[in-house]
């Protein structure tokens, strides 16, 4: 049986991971270089790291009431 409340600690806060999403236009231009192909063989081990990424999407409404008290507002007449 517990008595009273749990200690608590400060939280532990992390970096925040920032995703940049980059958006490129491509223009084209052409040079031409010749050349010669030499093939070589090589075996290569690729080691692949997969990081699963989700987004959401959050829309927020607000509200405000106010107490404006017991009376009502009178309406302006201008002169």
């Amino acid at each position: 049986m517990m008595n009273g409340r749990p200690n608590m600690m400060a939280p532990i806060v992390y970096p925040t991971k920032c995703n940049v999403q980059h958006y490129c236009n491509k223009t084209v231009v052409p040079h031409i270089h010749p050349s010669h192909t030499q093939h070589v063989n090589h075996q290569m081990y690729e080691h692949v790291h997969y990081y699963p990424h989700t987004e959401s999407v959050v829309n927020e409404v607000s509200h405000q009431h106010f107490n404006c008290g017991p009376r009502m507002p009178r309406p302006f007449f201008g002169r």
